[in-house]
């Protein structure tokens, strides 16, 4: 049997407050010189878990909605390394 490699964002999917959203993030950036691919997927995984704590930790839905929209807009921010 095929052990499965455990998601490293787990965790990040699984918090419900805002500040545990910042932590979790911390601890999954990649390296200042990771591929701009690398740093894409980042901030759009980064914007669905602040658009998620949005929803749960409603005294932080607007930070966390803030938040969500800064990820994916440097998301969208991030050149491409396939040209």
């Amino acid at each position: 049997m095929a052990r499965t490699k455990p998601d490293r964002w787990a965790a990040a999917y699984a918090v419900t407050l805002l500040k545990d959203a910042h932590e979790a993030l911390t601890h999954l950036m990649p390296a200042p010189d990771a591929s701009p691919d690398v740093w894409r997927e980042f901030y759009l995984r980064s914007a669905e878990v602040y658009a998620r704590v949005a929803e749960v930790d409603r005294g932080h839905h607007h930070e966390a909605l803030y938040w969500a929209k800064r990820e994916g807009a440097k998301a969208e921010g991030v050149e491409s390394d396939e040209r």
